[in-house]
């Protein structure tokens, strides 16, 4: 073969090779055309029908939507031609609260706002939705709000302790000598007027003396004079301690009366013997004690959230694990101006009538106080409640969703807890499950707009403030449409968009066409509010902060 017969031959192989590669490549498409998976993936990635613009690939679906809005020039209210919903309005995902009629740009953020469609869970209602399948699953449950009333008690315990008030203090009123005891020991059981001790006393015979001798002269002299000698002698008896009885004793019996029995002033327990027999008693010196067991006091510990219902007079019902089957009966004395820094608790002081004595000090007693009268109010079962540490919330069911609805609780009593606001009756409210909602009400922001609307707006006058000028496009009551330049701080292009004034200068407001400085604040889900402007020629500031 030469040379030229060569070429001729690796030219051939050459236009055969790339021939056949051709009819390969041809062939390898037919097939995959031809092949059900491919024109099934075909279909699913580009249904007939349904043209794929290229210029939206990579592109969130929101920002496709809103471009697609922006091109047929549809705002909120109208409807989307392709997905067939109503637009309710616009806002940037970031900035819960914020909407816009237009599409466009967001004025917070690097990125196009987005549609939000009505029926869309949480769109304009803070609701959030949990599919029907989830809900059997959990088994949640629901209720209603009801109205009704709460039991006015209020439960404690406490122990039993001595009715101070009952006491009785054997004093001695002269200096003398205990000749005997008639009592031995502490605790014991004295009735009234039995005898405690003998007492001998020295001064009191000398004026018992001369009360006598003044007493014989005067009835010897048929009372020439000496009447009044007679009411001297009796006046230095009182004074040396004698009581009444024991001078009428003297004037009975006309024999001096140098011992005396001191007798128990009331019946009870000697819960103290100082007296000893053969020992001196010092005048005003303490020589027992006696506590009357008919009624006894109980130191309650009531929790100080309940306090405020426990009032003095009212009536009290009480029970001991030491009697069982005994009931005892009393009222609240008196409310100690006392909290038990550890256990929060305030001290009660009740006093139980103990007729029979069976209640002695140191016993433990459960009590039920009726506290103030019952009032009609709205209560919710327990369980309901969400409390995030922060406040206390209930799911309130709406047609197929929930929302959390922020409540403030009362008195909570036998799994019932009484709601001050928050709700009002006939209301469905979720049961059981409601952690579940509660978690998803957390990813979709739905708890933190109502954290932001509970929180931010009564503190709204220390949010930060911005400054920029504008010119007054137009004043319409309080809401001024401004044509501003760029905001930097907010990321705000030059833009028109309306602001309304504070409270505070509503009676003075620029004219449309002039130019002003003013200082503004954000609001939720509202416009900003001015709180300061100007006019840019050097007039006086509207307002003050």
């Amino acid at each position: 073969m030469n040379k030229k017969t060569a070429v001729i031959a690796l030219l051939a192989t050459g236009v055969l090779g790339a021939s056949g590669f051709a009819l390969y490549k041809l062939g390898l498409r037919n097939g995959m055309t031809s092949s059900p998976m491919a024109a099934s993936a075909e279909a699913t990635a580009a249904p007939m029908g349904t043209p794929v613009d290229p210029s939206t690939w990579g592109i969130p679906e929101g920002e496709a939507a809103t471009r697609r809005h922006i091109e047929a020039g549809i705002k909120g209210g109208d409807v989307d031609p392709v997905t067939g919903r109503s637009v309710l309005y616009y806002h940037d995902p970031m900035v819960p609260g914020k909407k816009f009629e237009a599409p466009g740009k967001s004025p917070f953020m690097d990125m196009m706002l987005v549609p939000a469609y009505a029926g869309a869970q949480g769109a304009d209602s803070g609701t959030v939705s949990v599919s029907s399948r989830i809900q059997q699953n959990l088994g949640l449950r629901t209720g209603e709000v009801v109205s009704g009333q709460l039991a006015p008690e209020v439960s404690a315990v406490g122990t039993v302790a001595w009715n101070e008030r009952g006491q009785y203090v054997v004093q001695a009123r002269a200096t003398g000598f205990i000749e005997k005891l008639h009592v031995r020991a502490a605790l014991d059981h004295v009735g009234k007027g039995q005898p405690l001790l003998d007492l001998y006393v020295p001064d009191w015979v000398a004026v018992q003396e001369d009360y006598l001798t003044a007493r014989r002269l005067h009835e010897g002299l048929q009372g020439r004079g000496m009447a009044s000698l007679a009411d001297g002698a009796r006046q230095r008896m009182r004074q040396a301690g004698m009581s009444e009885a024991q001078i009428a004793l003297v004037e009975r019996t006309g024999q001096v009366q140098a011992r005396m029995t001191l007798v128990a002033p009331a019946g009870g327990v000697l819960t103290e013997l100082m007296a000893r027999e053969g020992g001196t008693a010092m005048m005003g010196m303490p020589l027992m004690r006696i506590n009357d067991l008919s009624t006894v006091w109980v130191q309650a510990e009531v929790p100080e959230s309940q306090a405020v219902r426990v009032a003095v007079g009212a009536q009290v019902v009480a029970q001991t694990p030491a009697l069982p089957g005994e009931v005892f009966r009393g009222q609240v004395q008196a409310l100690l101006p006392e909290v038990n820094p550890a256990t929060r608790t305030r001290k009660a002081r009740m006093a139980l009538a103990n007729p029979k004595g069976m209640l002695v000090p140191g016993m433990f007693v459960q009590m039920q106080l009726t506290g103030s009268q019952a009032r009609p109010t709205l209560l919710v079962p327990s369980e309901a409640l969400v409390r995030t540490g922060r406040r206390t919330l209930v799911m309130v069911v709406e047609e197929a969703a929930f929302r959390p609805v922020e409540v403030q609780v009362g008195r909570e009593q036998n799994g019932q807890a009484e709601v001050l606001s928050g709700l009002s009756q006939g209301q469905k409210i979720v049961l059981s499950g409601q952690f579940l909602i509660d978690s998803e009400a957390n990813l979709k922001g739905v708890e933190a707009r109502l954290s932001s609307a509970n929180e931010l707006g009564p503190t709204s006058a220390t949010q930060q403030t911005y400054r920029t000028t504008a010119r007054v496009e137009a004043v319409a009551g309080e809401t001024l449409t401004l044509t501003h330049p760029e905001v930097p701080a907010l990321k705000w292009p030059g833009m028109t968009m309306d602001f309304k004034l504070a409270p505070n200068l509503a009676s003075l407001k620029p004219s449309a066409g002039s130019e002003i400085d003013l200082e503004f604040r954000m609001q939720e889900g509202d416009a900003p509010e001015i709180v300061k402007w100007r006019a840019r020629q050097g007039q006086a500031m509207g307002g003050t902060r």
